[in-house]
């Protein structure tokens, strides 16, 4: 099991390279991930080319609901934000849950 430290550099990592690719320009949107081994759920916001306000929250009812939700393990994103894990079969799998809108949807899918 990683770590929140190991998650959060990871995540925001995974999160500026979504940001900065072409195909998100424009967007502003709230990003949660849901790690379910640590019990924590990690929020920011993707705007301007980048990612912002990246804090972590216990997992419970009165986590804010974000427009762009991730849930996977701690291990899951680490493998998938140093390429070992790939997001289209681990997402078809059930490894990876991803819920969005269907816009944010479509524009993910060209970004992942």
């Amino acid at each position: 099991m990683a770590t929140l430290e190991q998650c959060m550099t990871a995540l925001e990592d995974f999160v500026g390279k979504l940001a900065a690719a072409d195909a998100a320009r424009g967007l502003d949107r709230t990003l949660s991930c849901r790690l379910t081994d640590l019990g924590q759920v990690v929020q920011g916001r993707l705007a301007t080319g980048a990612v912002h306000d990246m804090t972590a929250l216990p997992d419970g009812p009165t986590v804010p609901k974000a427009d762009i939700r991730l849930t996977m393990s701690s291990d899951d994103l680490l493998a998938l934000t140093a390429g070992e894990l790939s997001f289209t079969p681990a997402w078809a799998s059930g490894r990876v849950k991803l819920e969005a809108g269907i816009r944010d949807m479509l524009r993910l899918r060209s970004l992942l």
